[in-house]
């Protein structure tokens, strides 16, 4: 569900100009399919920590819940790693976050963009990484 832009403006360009593609609505996404759990050791690491691990049949967890309250701790790790100054709310849709993660399969299919000619896709988990790496170097997060 990392949503590359490159792909969406691949997709609006190819949409624009290619005859097959016109009048016409089309879903988007990497194109690939994944389960969470096969992404939390790549992502711990990408932020040094140690793999939390991901429980299927454990109790979910709601970020939304989580993150009440945490505005000062977020404010902490703004200041001791000199990151841009943001808000909590800034670096999360938390209730988006509970949606994706909240085990229920998310579908939307590329089929009729294929099928009208669209081949683009990216790989998800290193549009993850990348995406982390962008933040990091923009000093969003840690």
């Amino acid at each position: 569900m990392a949503l590359e832009g490159d792909l969406i403006a691949e997709q609006h360009i190819w949409a624009a100009v290619d005859p097959n593609a016109q009048n016409e609505a089309f879903n988007i996404n990497n194109g690939d399919v994944f389960k969470w759990k096969q992404f939390w050791k790549g992502l711990a690491e990408q932020f040094g920590i140690e793999e939390y691990g991901f429980d299927e049949e454990g109790e979910r967890r709601s970020l939304v819940e989580e993150m009440k309250g945490k505005e000062g701790v977020w404010e902490e790790i703004v200041r001791e790693n000199e990151l841009q100054p943001t808000k909590l709310e800034e670096v999360g849709v938390w209730w988006f976050a509970d949606y994706v993660l909240g085990g229920e399969a998310v579908l939307d299919s590329m089929n009729k963009s294929k099928e009208h000619g669209f081949l683009g896709f990216r790989n998800s988990y290193k549009s993850f990484v990348s995406w982390i790496e962008k933040m990091k170097a923009y000093k969003i997060v840690p």
